[in-house]
C-alpha cells in the first residue's frame, strides 16, 4: 500500500502551468486507481485557481479532475487569498485549515504519505 499526497501548487497563467496540473491530475488518478493507494490531492497555492475551471463540465480538464475529484481539497486560506473562495465553496470541496489556515504538510509526512509537488 503507497500513501501519497498530490499537491497542485501551478496556478492558471501559461501553458506551463496547464501541464504541471494534467501531470499532477494523471499522478493523482493512477494511485486512485490502483487498489490499496492512499491518496490525497491538494490544490495549494496559486493551484486554487484551478478549481472554477475543473468545476466546469466544458472545461478540457473535467473528465480527468471528476477521476480524482472524491480525493480532493482546497487550501482555504489560499481560496481566499487567490480570489476563488466562493468556487470553492459552490464546489462543495473539502477546505483545510490544520496549520495557520493552511494545509498541514507536516501531518501528511508524519502519516507516511509520499509528498509529490506539481
Amino acid at each position: 500500500m503507497t500513501k501519497a499526497a498530490v499537491i497542485i501548487l501551478a496556478g492558471t497563467e501559461g501553458h506551463e502551468n496547464a501541464g504541471y496540473l494534467v501531470n499532477g491530475l494523471e499522478t493523482a488518478k493512477e494511485f486512485a486507481e490502483t487498489e490499496g493507494d492512499e491518496l490525497e490531492l491538494i490544490f495549494d497555492g496559486a493551484g486554487t485557481e484551478w478549481i472554477p475551471e475543473l468545476e466546469d463540465e466544458d472545461s478540457d480538464y473535467h473528465e480527468l479532475y471528476q477521476a480524482v475529484r472524491d480525493d480532493t481539497s482546497v487550501c482555504d486560506f489560499c481560496a481566499g487569498a487567490f480570489g476563488v473562495e466562493d468556487a470553492v465553496a459552490d464546489s462543495g470541496l473539502v477546505t483545510l485549515d490544520d496549520h495557520d489556515g493552511h494545509p498541514s504538510v507536516r501531518s501528511l509526512v508524519a502519516d507516511d504519505y509520499e509528498i509529490i509537488t506539481f
